[in-house]
């Protein structure tokens, strides 16, 4: 409870920030100035969604009434739309500026030209021009000199004013097209241009001057001028809300004061015209899909009408992350705040991409990949921050209390039996582990030596004449069993002297202090301990390069994550520097065979039984590395996999309803899961943005950048806070080891990936043993073949869209920079082997 307060202090507080900050900016309103007279025109197709699908006819009547509302003509671009505007204007009293689409297909153009004569027979009042192509030129689907042809039969048959559209460079440059029409139509659109949207009215203005200082004599109709509401930006042209309320207000006074006759593009948002005008297309409208305005001409707009929900929805989740994240932790207020601050942030973030569908028009494959990024995004918000939370703990927080105090009094020494399992283990390797056995201080012990399913006598005749040597403590075993290092653990409790009370377990390669037991026994009076870890350590961790790398990345879990998990009894057991208290064993069924992490798995339900555990970040023994990268990344996907193992047996233990487990201990186990499924979800998240760039870079497809990209920066840069703040603090290495640590930490990533994929599809995969002590048969000549493949797959998406992206869009810079972050791993797990090479590299002898 009196860590509650600072819980509740600290979300009261960051909550008002953000509030605060939120009404600050959040109810932004433009007033648009007051332009009097109606829009002159609007241009308009009679289409909707993103399959292009016809509006019905009262659908289009009825969009002839709202634009009534706001204009006194509707432009349209092929002769099909605009006998469908013309069959359905109704009773408005909107004139028709005709479009005719003019193609390369020249059966077509007839067909266009045909029709045009029949409808001017039918509603020739209504019609007040006739545009015949659009943008033809431009797109050098005709030549100048056909186009010239079309136009003068249009204008043979017919009195109406007859122009074609082409944007003002095309009319600068074709003089004798402008002799054939009876006005310039000039489509002048800033965005396209690149033009800021503080430069947009005198770039309309200068490009105006220019075609009627050339025309002088011409009747000019600016055809086509207008801004985007959203999308992304054309390098320094940004397409937001403001921007178009600038843009069109701005235009509208500009073509009062001058006179101009114009036209804006367009009446409704068009979402089918994603597909060929990019993530910008579907915003053009003065109204949305569903014909409500963007912005009023005669009161205030609100920029963003769903702030006030997007607020309560990150206030809300922060609030849910801060009391989730710290509510089974002791803390202080400098933690609490600083957590719940960040817990605010990451609210914020997944509520803006959550409402990412309000804002944005969604066609299947950006439902289908936002779904996805919205799922992948909440598993790695939580790792985030569960890494925020252990570096604000272990930097601001409660200093460690609970660990082992140096000197305790031996009140009276137990027995303790010393099992050393070992499976076609080197035989020197092992005999050096038993002679430090042999050394401590401690006196009433054995030590049950226990070679299982070693036939070879290579390994195992040593070893018994050894134990023959070192006296009647030292037990030889030699038997066959199943169910791997467990199996073998259990048989040898069936040899255990009778007067044991207290197990203890060393790997076979494990050189160990001589007052180990002499230090950590004492710590079993307390009869409700039935368990007592010590560190695992190296010593060979400075023989190279590559060794130096992988002791550093082991050091952390043991210096920083089992610190932490002490201090709420929430330690993960490990096969090695393990003691245990028998008869708590006894009572919670032994080592079981179901999980390769047997050590691990007996931890946990020793818990589940309500024994307490200690741990001491003290070294107290000192074994070997892996041989090889290959070693190093079998053990890890051991561990990993019988994580998943372990999580799938116990998962009802961790359930709100179950009280076998204290909050703090259900905390710190689902955390420690959550940071093997992170790689899984990294690896998850790489595949399905290298299967999104060709959508992008072909396609023009939007991406949900929230979901998909910001989570996965803002993971990366704490992680490298995570990685070289507590390293510098906690393990007390420099820059080099920490570095080291960091490449093999992130070289396991697709390792993990596997090892928890194989965890919930894959029952009983064998034990795999680490090979260590020079013990290594066969190496894989390539073992990182697969990052190999990814790294490049990532680094040609980096360079695929940073060189196709021509307009400079932001987001895809910052996806494509997403997409070199998620490459770092397997780039990590090539210089790690790049450094193995180079390890296993002979040194030159140097001449005497």
């Amino acid at each position: 409870m009196k860590y509650f307060k600072y819980i509740l202090l600290s979300i009261l507080l960051t909550s008002l920030v953000q509030v605060f900050i939120w009404t600050r900016g959040g109810d932004k309103i433009v007033t648009s100035p007051q332009i009097g007279d109606k829009i002159e025109s609007l241009s308009y197709t009679p289409y909707k969604g993103f399959d292009k699908a016809p509006k019905s006819n009262q659908e289009i009547a009825d969009d002839m009434k709202i634009i009534e509302s706001i204009a006194r003509k509707v432009r349209t671009y092929a002769i099909s739309d605009a006998k469908r505007v013309l069959e359905n204007v109704g009773d408005t009293k909107l004139k028709v500026d005709v479009g005719l689409w003019l193609s390369t297909d020249k059966g077509a153009n007839e067909g266009e030209i045909e029709t045009l004569f029949e409808l001017t027979k039918l509603y020739a009042p209504r019609i007040a021009s006739i545009i015949v192509g659009n943008e033809v030129l431009l797109r050098a689907d005709l030549t100048s000199d056909e186009l010239i042809e079309y136009i003068d039969r249009v204008s043979k048959r017919t009195r109406i004013p007859v122009t074609s559209a082409e944007v003002q460079h095309v009319w600068l440059t074709n003089k004798e097209l402008a002799k054939h029409v009876d006005f310039i139509n000039v489509h002048i659109l800033p965005y396209w241009e690149k033009i800021p949207i503080e430069k947009t009215l005198a770039f309309a203005k200068e490009k105006y001057d220019a075609i009627a200082a050339m025309y002088p004599n011409k009747p000019i109709t600016i055809g086509e001028f207008g801004w985007p509401s959203s999308g992304y930006n054309n390098e320094k042209a940004e397409a937001t809300l403001s921007n178009q309320i600038a843009a069109i207000t701005g235009f509208l006074e500009m073509a009062k004061a001058n006179k101009w006759s114009y036209n804006i593009v367009e009446a409704f948002d068009q979402p089918w015209k994603g597909v060929h005008e990019g993530s910008v297309g579907p915003y053009w409208g003065l109204f949305d899909i569903n014909k409500q305005p963007k912005f009023h001409f005669v009161k205030q707009t609100v920029l963003n009408p769903l702030w006030r929900y997007q607020m309560a929805g990150a206030v809300f989740l922060g609030i849910l992350l801060t009391y989730f994240g710290l509510r089974n932790q002791r803390v202080n207020f400098a933690h609490s705040m600083t957590f719940a601050a960040a817990a605010q942030a990451m609210g914020f973030g997944i509520a803006m991409a959550a409402t990412y569908p309000f804002v944005y028009y969604m066609n299947f494959g950006m439902w289908v990949m936002w779904v996805m990024g919205i799922i992948l995004m909440i598993p790695l918000v939580i790792i985030t921050l569960a890494k925020i939370n252990e570096l604000f703990k272990c930097t601001l927080g409660i200093a460690p209390k609970r660990l082992v105090p140096l000197h305790l009094k031996l009140e009276h020494a137990p027995f303790v039996s010393i099992h050393v399992p070992a499976y076609k283990e080197q035989p020197h390797v092992l005999i050096e582990t038993l002679d430090a056995l042999s050394k401590m201080q401690y006196t009433n012990y054995e030590v049950l030596v226990v070679i299982n399913n070693t036939s070879e006598e290579f390994y195992w005749k040593p070893i018994e004449e050894h134990c023959k040597k070192l006296g009647d403590k030292f037990v030889f075993l030699n038997i066959t069993c199943t169910g791997f290092k467990a199996g073998a653990l259990n048989v040898a409790l069936q040899h255990t002297n009778e007067k044991a009370e207290i197990l203890a377990v060393i790997d076979a390669d494990y050189v160990v202090s001589d007052h180990w037991l002499v230090d950590l026994v004492p710590l079993f009076d307390d009869p409700k301990v039935a368990l007592v870890q010590a560190p695992q350590d190296h010593r060979d961790g400075n023989e190279s390069l590559i060794k130096q790398a992988m002791n550093a990345e082991y050091a952390g879990f043991f210096d920083i994550g089992m610190v932490e998990r002490n201090e709420e009894n929430a330690i993960v057991a490990h096969g090695t520097m393990l003691m245990a208290r028998l008869s708590a064993m006894h009572e919670v069924g032994d080592w079981t065979t179901y999980t390769i992490v047997e050590d691990s798995e007996l931890g946990l339900r020793l818990f589940e039984a309500g024994y307490s555990a200690h741990y001491t970040n003290r070294r107290y023994g000192w074994g070997l590395l892996p041989d090889t990268v290959e070693a190093f990344r079998t053990q890890r996907h051991r561990w990993a996999y019988g994580a998943i193992q372990i999580l799938k047996k116990h998962w009802r233990h961790f359930m709100p309803s179950s009280k076998t487990l204290t909050p703090y201990q259900k905390y710190h186990f689902v955390a420690g899961w959550f940071f093997w499924l992170s790689d899984a979800f990294g690896a998850m998240t790489a595949f399905l943005n290298i299967f999104w760039v060709p959508f992008i870079i072909f396609v023009g497809v939007t991406i949900p950048t929230l979901p998909l990209t910001l989570p996965i920066v803002v993971a990366f840069l704490v992680n490298i806070l995570h990685a070289f703040i507590l390293y510098h603090t906690r393990v007390k290495m420099g820059i080099k080891e920490t570095v080291l640590s960091a490449i093999a930490s992130m070289s396991l990533q697709l390792v993990i990936f596997k090892a928890v994929y194989d965890g919930f599809v894959k029952d009983g995969l064998p034990f795999k043993r680490t090979e260590k002590g020079g013990n290594t048969k066969k190496v894989n000549k390539n073992p990182i073949r697969h990052e190999m493949i990814l790294a490049s797959l990532l680094t040609i998406s980096f360079f695929a869209l940073y060189f196709t992206n021509f307009t400079r869009i932001t987001e895809i810079y910052v996806f494509a920079f997403t997409l070199l972050i998620q490459s770092i791993p397997y780039y990590s797990a090539i210089i790690l082997r790049i450094i193995e090479l180079q390890s296993m590299k002979p040194k030159t002898q140097t001449a005497a």
